[in-house]
């Protein structure tokens, strides 16, 4: 595969955006420390943004500052200063305007389609439905709106292919209409969808490459054509491999991973753990105490594998 090189842009800015629906692990902290290593390796900035757009699941607010403390304690430094530059549940009002501004150009109609409708009308094989675009014709169908049931909002997509060129996958494709259909932008309840607030915080925030997990290469296309809507710029991509237990399961906070505050009670400093994420990365050539600062020099994203990480038994997952 013929290497990829990112488009020069001045200055580089990147993100590191969790959500405050459980504890940091090891995946997250694996994915903050490539996000940091690739901007300032390169005087570039890093910002941070708590993504707490779903308030039920994030209302704990001691998890917020659970995760500063646990990402401080990593010797992180955010360009902006210690807190967060931006929380998406305190920007309501600016996604409702790019909202708003979709709606007036006609790109938006209102979903009336259960959860499980949706899922009725799935493969066999439990893959995320791709919708048939059933209540977009309702008008023209004569059909009324089912009386009570508040709608989502959905984008028209169109009949084409958007491609990705992802830094570290390499070239990802996705035919919006066949592959994904139509897509909410904004849920039942009234909130903004995540697709939605991410395009507009990356650009707002003048984002110039994002680093995140490769299990989210296949939302890409719907944040690119989003940002062509919008008149955002793309950042570059690099999607990351994940890390798996030894059983070839994933780390994830629904699944039971150990969270970063447990490990801080069996370390007495992050190093060790840094050196562990850097060895099974490729930075370095055997698992050493290592601090973040003095990683940089030896960051290389060619180093960097692109498939999934199988941890070697370490006694601390």
């Amino acid at each position: 595969m013929k290497e990829l090189q990112p488009t020069a842009k001045t200055p580089i800015v990147g993100r590191f955006a969790p959500s405050p629906s459980g504890g940091l692990h090891l995946g997250n902290i694996l994915c903050a420390m490539l996000a940091f290593l690739s901007a300032r390796s390169r005087g570039g900035k890093i910002l941070l943004r708590v993504e707490d757009l779903d308030t039920a699941r994030c209302a704990d607010t001691s998890r917020i500052q659970q995760m500063l403390d646990d990402l401080s304690w990593f010797g992180f430094e955010w360009d902006g200063g210690e807190h967060p530059n931006t929380f998406q549940s305190r920007r309501g009002e600016i996604y409702d305007r790019y909202f708003e501004q979709l709606k007036a150009q006609g790109l938006l109609y209102p979903c009336y389609c259960t959860r499980a409708a949706l899922h009725a009308a799935s493969a066999p094989h439990g893959a995320l439905p791709v919708y048939n675009g059933h209540c977009r014709q309702m008008k023209e169908r004569g059909e009324l709106p089912p009386p009570g049931r508040a709608p989502a909002y959905r984008l028209t997509v169109p009949d084409e292919i958007i491609t990705v060129e992802d830094h570290l996958q390499g070239t990802y494709r996705q035919h919006l209409a066949k592959e994904c259909g139509d897509f909410i932008l904004r849920r039942a309840d009234g909130l903004t969808a995540y697709q939605l607030a991410v395009v507009v915080d990356d650009g707002l925030s003048g984002v110039t490459e994002v680093v995140r997990g490769r299990d989210l290469l296949t939302s890409t296309p719907r944040q690119v054509y989003l940002c062509r809507l919008l008149g955002f710029s793309p950042p570059e991509y690099y999607h990351i491999p994940l890390l798996l237990r030894e059983d070839g399961t994933r780390l994830a906070k629904r699944d039971g991973a150990i969270d970063v505050a447990t490990l801080r009670t069996r370390f007495s400093s992050p190093e060790p753990l840094i050196g562990l994420l850097a060895f099974h990365v490729g930075l370095l050539s055997k698992p050493e105490p290592i601090s973040l600062l003095e990683l940089l020099p030896l960051f290389d994203w060619k180093k960097v594998p692109k498939t999934d990480i199988l941890l070697q038994k370490s006694g601390i997952l």
